[in-house]
């Protein structure tokens, strides 16, 4: 039987020869977000373009590298058919077109759609460098790639030495591979958000909700980054995200989350999947504080609830008088996906000491539309139900709705929206008869 690094050396493939390996008319799945692996992705593309395909299904969430344009080209469009488990910048104007198709999901349920209910036969991943034992990790993307692995007939990993080495849930061995490619490059960076004024009233009025010693889970954004900035003053947080971010990293080397009070996983901070700058990444790299899991495991609201005091902060499109909150569509274009916010209010919520907090400007538009509408617009998806919305929070204050009637509820929304819409909505809640 062949050492590990015997077995690594057999394995090795150029790019070209691995996605050879691929049958015509496979079921791909391509590594999602910063863990795309992109000479692979490239590969896969030509290969298309050079008729070495008829027909392609590949699917992802988040496709965020310059690789990802490439099977989403043009040319390759009649070949390599996308499916996205989570609708961004970059397929949303397919799918809007009809060109691709989005597949609606909880964020946690993702591994189980995989293994269970997709017919998955081969994964594309993005490794880290290899150790002495034949493994490498997933790194920035545990999220849904374990389950590709399992469900898969065929693995090709691409060991890139960019790729942190993050400890938790996130080894591939060597052994679990059909090939290997080798193929440095640095992993895509998401840009700074810029900051609006409101982010800043919304940041400081959240982290007076924040308890020291609470765990909380952020997103992007400007809202999020101005909470983190606003939590440097508290002591003892910690960290249990499906996403992680660059603003965590500032939280943890200033000493604020130092994880130690948490009831899961205590002194960890925990996530599924990671996307920053450069500065992120390094910071991932070997570090004993940081465990990265599958999404099914960090965002299973029973999970979330063991921490206490869980704290989750996520954002929303359009919210009605009775609470429903449109995060994914605008209408009936599929603007992103319901991604794990759902799951964070549920598990926030049965947290002991939790709170889910949906946040948003209360305009759109340059202030010429209200976010805060009577009735969601027709199409509009509902991401989060009525009877699952905590706390809502705009730049005009919070309001909990649990245990509140409809007219309460009304009342409390109509008084987080822009002055300018309050009569208008007010109107529209007297009509519906919630006032």
């Amino acid at each position: 039987m062949p050492n590990a690094t015997d077995e690594y050396r057999n394995k090795l493939r150029t790019p070209e020869e691995a996605v050879a390996l691929i049958p015509d008319g496979a079921f791909v799945f391509k590594g999602n977000c910063a863990g795309e692996p992109p000479a692979l992705v490239r590969a896969l593309a030509d290969r298309a373009r050079d008729g070495g395909f008829t027909d392609l299904r590949t699917t992802s969430l988040l496709p965020m590298g310059a690789a990802s344009e490439s099977i989403l080209a043009p040319d390759v469009r009649d070949v390599i058919r996308w499916e996205s488990l989570f609708v961004n910048g970059v397929d949303r104007g397919l799918i809007g077109s009809g060109v691709a198709h989005y597949n609606p999901n909880f964020f946690h349920q993702v591994p189980r759609l995989i293994l269970e209910f997709m017919d998955i036969d081969v994964a594309l991943i993005d490794v880290s460098r290899v150790d002495r034992h034949g493994y490498m990790s997933l790194g920035t993307n545990v999220d849904t790639h374990k389950a590709a692995i399992e469900k898969a007939d065929i693995i090709i990993a691409e060991v890139n030495n960019h790729m942190p080495r993050v400890h938790g849930n996130s080894w591939v061995h060597v052994s679990e591979l059909d090939a290997i490619v080798e193929h440095d490059e640095p992993l895509p960076e998401l840009p700074l958000v810029p900051e609006r004024p409101e982010d800043e009233a919304m940041g400081q009025l959240i982290a007076e909700m924040v308890p020291d010693g609470a765990t909380i889970q952020l997103g992007i954004g400007g809202v999020p980054n101005a909470l983190a900035k606003a939590l440097m003053g508290h002591r003892n947080l910690g960290i249990h995200t499906e996403m992680f971010v660059d603003s965590m990293v500032d939280l943890i080397e200033s000493g604020v989350a130092d994880g130690s009070q948490k009831t899961f996983h205590p002194g960890k901070a925990v996530y599924a999947f990671a996307a920053g700058a450069r500065r992120t990444y390094e910071f991932l790299d070997d570090n004993p504080g940081i465990e990265a899991h599958p999404v099914s495991y960090t965002n299973f609201p029973p999970n979330i609830a063991r921490n206490d005091n869980m704290i989750s902060v996520n954002s929303t499109i359009e919210v009605d008088l009775t609470g429903q909150c449109c995060s994914e569509s605008i209408g009936t274009s599929q603007f992103s996906g319901t991604g794990g916010q759902h799951d964070y209010a549920r598990g926030a919520f049965d947290s002991r000491g939790g709170k889910s907090i949906i946040a948003f400007y209360s305009t759109a538009k340059g202030g010429e539309v209200s976010r805060i509408v009577p009735t969601l617009t027709p199409g509009a998806v509902v991401t989060t139900p009525r009877n699952e919305v905590h706390w809502l929070a705009s730049e005009y204050g919070l309001a909990c709705l649990k245990g509140k009637s409809t007219r309460e509820r009304a009342l409390a929304i109509i008084g987080l929206a822009h002055p300018r819409f309050r009569d208008e909505l007010t109107a529209s809640a007297k009509e519906f008869g919630y006032l």
